[in-house]
């Protein structure tokens, strides 16, 4: 690793339900370091058990941060984590402490490292009513002849993001290339690597769990409490599925079945995404604390 004054910074990343969220604050027990929530549905108040969101007692103490900081009813974007991490990690580190920034939004973590940029476009309301009425499919075919390149680095499941790239193209002509910047701090990534069939199994026992733990309930609670059907199909996953079954147009059956094969199609399209990052060490899943020590101590002593 070169040689770097720069504040250093800890990321740990891998799919969903691979362990980030105990790793992290493993490793923050021993460093002295607090954690950044990098989960662009984390934000949210009252999204805890869909989200998978860490609880009072598994923190063991360490501070998080970006967690419960939004309204479901509001729209909390990119640009905003950049800005409220940005802080965050300036208090960290002048207190003398590590960040470690944990999450499965890989965009929020490449807007933080510099290694994505937020067009300065402002939201469009016409266009994005207009965009509402086309179905995901449509979507993604505009943006493939739109801009091809911006197509293959973006998640085309995600209809936010699908319209936001295509609302930038219809006001700039193109998605502007990431700006070369300086960036003020030294990152050291590590990466969980977790077998395909056992994160499948992973994944489905968690639903569950969560389902008996109360997921359901959780999304009743959100609606009557004033979050659309609409915005709560938005969020992807959980809140998209157990809202369609509250409404009664899937059962519950076929909500769980749905919910377990979006989860792995979406876990795999994030080890997609973070297998392009060649700058990622990785460690093989159940990652045993003691087999990164050795490497973050070297990353801290440089």
């Amino acid at each position: 690793m070169p040689s770097s004054k720069k504040p250093k910074v800890l990321a740990i990343v891998g799919p969903t339900a691979s362990g980030k969220t105990s790793l992290s604050i493993e490793l923050a027990k021993q460093f002295n370091g607090e954690v950044i929530s990098a989960d662009s549905r984390q934000v949210y108040r009252g999204m805890d058990l869909g989200t998978g969101k860490v609880t009072r007692l598994e923190m063991k103490d360490v501070t998080h941060h970006l967690i419960d900081v939004a309204d479901p009813a509001t729209i909390y974007t990119g640009a905003d984590f950049k800005r409220d991490a940005e802080v965050a990690l300036e208090d960290i580190i002048t207190r003398g402490k590590l960040p470690i920034i944990a999450g499965g939004t890989f965009f929020y973590l490449e807007l933080l490292r510099g290694t994505m940029s937020i067009a300065p476009v402002p939201p469009n309301p016409e266009l994005r009513v207009l965009l509402e009425t086309k179905s995901t499919a449509e979507l993604q075919r505009q943006l493939v002849v739109a801009d091809i390149t911006h197509s293959a680095k973006i998640d085309i499941n995600n209809r936010r993001r699908l319209m936001r790239a295509i609302e930038i193209i219809h006001t700039l002509g193109m998605i502007p290339p990431v700006e070369s910047n300086t960036f003020p701090y030294d990152w050291l990534t590590i990466g969980i690597d977790i077998p395909i069939d056992i994160l499948a199994t992973r994944i489905h026992k968690r639903i569950l769990q969560r389902i008996d733990q109360g997921m359901i309930e959780e999304v009743e609670k959100l609606h009557k409490e004033g979050v659309t059907w609409e915005r709560l199909d938005s969020f992807g996953l959980e809140y998209r599925y157990i809202a369609r079954y509250l409404q009664g147009t899937i059962t519950r059956e076929i909500m769980i079945e749905e919910l377990s094969v979006k989860t792995r199609q979406f876990a795999k399209r994030q080890r997609t995404w973070l297998k392009r990052d060649k700058s990622i060490i990785w460690f093989p899943f159940p990652v045993d604390t003691n087999d990164t020590i050795s490497l973050i101590e070297d990353f801290l002593k440089q």
